[in-house]
């Protein structure tokens, strides 16, 4: 299992420190995983003018698998766009053909008092976000900035939808319904936009090929009201790139913490790049308090969709539940009254657990 280890800026080094100690306890135990380093995002820029340098595409092409940390800093927000952080998480995922974002949100037992929702909403929550990731408005051309023919200044983004980029997300969202609770929902704004029109047809259209699916279509504001009105109603939820950045980080936040919530960004041959939906968090980088557990979980994903290791998978799953049932916490999931423990800390009691 060649791995391309990615940490990336802010916390990103701090996290994947801790999911890099269960992939060793892993290797130790005999399984054959190989872990190269590279930079990405800021210190890409920094070490080689670059947030996706050549040396990280390179490595990325030829590995099984990518597990990234975060990328982003305020040092960077004056530069030009080509050479911002975030253009190397979107350069990579384009490079890679990454076009198929898992976020689930999944809420503990033991968490279930640190969402923001009242404990009967969000118990026993299990849903999984696939999100485009390739297309839609992040990427559409032309885009930009220009000046009008009365001198007022305007910027400008396209978004736009292939009939192929929608079917191949579209039938990777029905085969993961198919192993769920054969419930899908499609996610647009069909009522104002051309490209949403155009989506809520073709994944129509594919659900022919899936009778055994329950499939439904809500407009954007709705699934993002729902979320937090009646969350327990999802199961599948399909949708953009623009409506499933937005929609995940609001899911995130129903599990009790960002922390919690890994991701899978995978090719048509399940090759993925791994990652927690968190960001950088620079004002807490170097501190230790980050909470590393959703990149630990990102491993279980990689285990499960890339490496088709669903043993491997699910211990490593069943070794975070049992370090929260002993009431483990970092600072974002704690209660009051328990005792918080840093980054580092967690690893090893989730190695120990494992």
């Amino acid at each position: 299992m060649k791995i391309a280890v990615l940490p990336g800026d802010g916390i990103g080094s701090e996290i994947v420190a801790q999911a890099a100690k269960v992939l060793e306890a892993l290797r130790r135990e005999g399984l054959k995983i190989e872990m190269e380093y590279a930079h990405i995002g800021g210190v890409g820029y920094d070490v080689a003018g670059d947030p996706f340098p050549a040396a990280t595409e390179k490595l990325a092409l030829a590995s099984d698998a990518v597990l990234l940390g975060a990328v982003g800093g305020y040092q960077y927000d004056t530069l030009p766009r080509p050479m911002r952080p975030e253009q190397g998480l979107l350069r990579i995922r384009q490079g890679l053909g990454l076009f198929a974002n898992l976020r689930p949100a999944l809420v503990y037992p033991e968490l279930v008092n640190a969402s923001s929702l009242k404990p009967e909403l969000v118990s026993g929550l299990d849903i999984m976000i696939l999100r485009e990731l390739t297309g839609d408005i992040y990427f559409g051309q032309p885009r930009g900035m220009r000046q009008l023919p009365n001198g007022e200044r305007q910027g400008f983004d396209t978004m736009h939808y292939s009939e192929s980029e929608i079917r191949r997300v579209a039938h990777v969202g029905f085969k993961i319904a198919m192993k769920r609770n054969k419930i899908l929902c499609s996610v647009d704004k069909a009522n104002v936009l051309d490209t949403s029109m155009f989506w809520r047809e073709i994944v129509t259209d594919v659900a022919k090929e899936y009778p055994q699916v329950e499939l439904s279509h809500m407009y954007v504001d709705n699934a993002a009201m729902q979320l937090v009105r009646a969350p327990k109603q999802f199961d599948v939820i399909l949708t953009g790139n623009i409506f499933g950045d937005i929609l995940s980080d609001e899911a995130s936040m129903l599990t009790g913490s960002i922390g919690m919530l890994p991701s899978a960004s995978l090719d048509a041959n399940n090759k993925g790049l791994y990652e927690p939906c968190h960001g950088s968090a620079p004002d807490i980088a170097g501190k230790n308090i980050a909470n590393p557990l959703a990149t630990i979980l990102s491993v279980a994903m990689m285990m499960r969709y890339t490496f088709a290791q669903e043993d491997i998978a699910q211990r490593i799953e069943t070794a975070v539940r049992k370090t929260l049932q002993q009431g483990v916490r970092t600072a974002d999931i704690a209660e009051a009254g328990m005792q918080k423990i840093g980054t580092a800390a967690m690893g090893d009691a989730v190695v120990a657990a494992l």
